[in-house]
């Protein structure tokens, strides 16, 4: 119902930077808050950055002052500026969107595949 497709993921240095873009389609009727979320090998998928439709926005102490997330609602698009990067920001990054799409009564989560991110020291 939901497709999710990222974009922008690759290799970078240290201290390099990346753009994470994720468009959202399908039969959507509203999208109330879209995010990113990463997950490293080993460890548990973790929340990075997560913007509303009302653009309220809150960040991981991890990434406060380095990454920025923007939305571009008209186009159901998510963005990720990531500036400073670290070795420890490799992971897998995955975009996430609460949609309510047509014939369903609520809001229901969607993720796309998820696009690798590696940093090199």
């Amino acid at each position: 119902q939901v497709q999710l497709v990222e974009s922008g993921g690759g290799l970078v240095q240290a201290g390099g930077s990346l753009r994470l873009s994720c468009a959202a389609s399908g039969s959507i009727l509203s999208i109330s808050a879209m995010g990113w979320y990463r997950q490293a090998p080993g460890k548990q998928r973790e929340l990075v950055a997560h913007i509303t439709s009302g653009g309220s926005i809150n960040y991981a102490d991890s990434v406060k002052g380095r990454f920025t997330i923007s939305r571009d609602n008209a186009k159901n698009t998510v963005y990720l500026q990531m500036n400073s990067l670290k070795p420890e920001d490799t992971a897998v990054y995955y975009c996430n969107a609460r949609a309510l799409t047509s014939g369903s009564r609520y809001y229901a989560d969607y993720w796309g595949q998820g696009t690798q991110v590696t940093v090199s020291s």
